[in-house]
This record gives C-alpha cells, sequence and structure tokens, in this order.
C-alpha cells in the first residue's frame, strides 16, 4: 500500500514529523519502520510519527564510551539485557521511544513473549541514558525523560556535554543535577555496581 505524506518542520529544528494519511497499529508502524531501515523513527501518543536525525561524529564516540562500559558491567553481572538507540520501545501513553541507550532486568524481559521481544517490546526499560547533541533543545529531552520516567522507567540520566551537566531521573519524581564531569554517575540500586567515568565523555 502506498501512503500519502505530507510532511513539516516541527516547532524544533532536530526532528521531523510526518502526518500520514492513515493510523497505524503497532504491527503496521512495526512495519513501516522495517520498510525504511535507513530512518529511525519514534511515535508521540497521538500517532504522529517522527524522524530522528543521524548523531555527529563527537555525539556517536560518546555513545560508543556509554555503550562499552553498561556492556561491560552486564556481561560480568548478567542481571539484564543492554539496548542501542535504534531499539523502540511501546510505552503505556501509546508513544514508541528509542531512547540512546536502555537497560531491561532479566525478571521483566523474560516475561514478554518471544513476538514482543522480536517487535518493539511493550515494556518500559529499567534504565534510560539521553545523550544530548548539538542541536538538541534541553526542554525537549527534559519532557521526554519525564514522559520516560511517568511510564515506568526507574533511572534516567540525561547527559548534556555541552554544559557538562547531568540530570538524573528516578522512579519517585526526583530529579538531580550535576553540575561538571569530574564525577562518577552511579546504577544506584537499578544497576548495582555500575559506576560511570564521566571525564570518559570530554
Amino acid at each position: 500500500m502506498t501512503l500519502t505524506v505530507s510532511s513539516k518542520l516541527a516547532d524544533f529544528q532536530d526532528e521531523l514529523r510526518l502526518d500520514l494519511a492513515i493510523d497505524l497499529d503497532d504491527d503496521s508502524f512495526y512495519d513501516f519502520c522495517q520498510r525504511n531501515p535507513e530512518l529511525r523513527f519514534e511515535r508521540n501518543p497521538d500517532g504522529t510519527i517522527i524522524i530522528m536525525p543521524l548523531t555527529g561524529g563527537k555525539t556517536g564516540i560518546r555513545n560508543s564510551e556509554l555503550s562499552f562500559e553498561l556492556v561491560l558491567w552486564n556481561r560480568k553481572h548478567k542481571l539484564g539485557q543492554v539496548f542501542d538507540s535504534s531499539t523502540g520501545f511501546k510505552f503505556q501513553n501509546g508513544a514508541t521511544r528509542s531512547p540512546d541507550m536502555a537497560w531491561i532486568s532479566n525478571n521483566r524481559w523474560n516475561t514478554l513473549s518471544p513476538q514482543e521481544q522480536d517487535k518493539f517490546p511493550p515494556i518500559s526499560p529499567d534504565f534510560v541514558v539521553a545523550l544530548m547533541s548539538a542541536t538538541d533543545k534541553l526542554k525537549t529531552v527534559q519532557d521526554k525523560m519525564h514522559e520516560y520516567i511517568n511510564n515506568g522507567v526507574l533511572l534516567g540520566w540525561l547527559i548534556n556535554p555541552k554544559t557538562q551537566e547531568v540530570f538524573i531521573y528516578r522512579e519517585d519524581g526526583t530529579v538531580d543535577r550535576i553540575h561538571n564531569f569530574n564525577n562518577l554517575l552511579s546504577g544506584e540500586n537499578i544497576l548495582p555496581h555500575f559506576e560511570f567515568d564521566l571525564t570518559l565523555l570530554l
């Protein structure tokens, strides 16, 4: 089926929104994404599809540092599953989001059927990371972090390399702020014994 698509720039320059002529259910949206592997999509609760931009070189390096440390920790402790930024998660509010990095405990991941694990898992990660690029707007990313928490994420890190700030979001609604990168981030009780050295992102 051919879809008639009209596109318009969103209020912020780092995303392009698509208004489709028909509504897509979950399976159709998954198939739509698979037919366009060169693009990365998210979907808002109202069904609006958002094209996510490619990252620049420095952001890619920083993402790799974070991913490596998280995967290394997970291989040692074997407590869950690590997901990269190309993984979409279906949230309770109807949105499909792809955090820059995510982790889900084995106990929760194993509650999903093989079919649910294969597509966009209908589950919120226990832990997410949002690593800002130079064009990201802080308010936009902060809103997304609140959405993560409101949909069941237990711990989230919003990292802004430009200002060397980190916002730590928790399931109880508290948000802590770190003002420089000369610190270690803790996985707290969600990722036991996991620490990340922020100087790796300088």
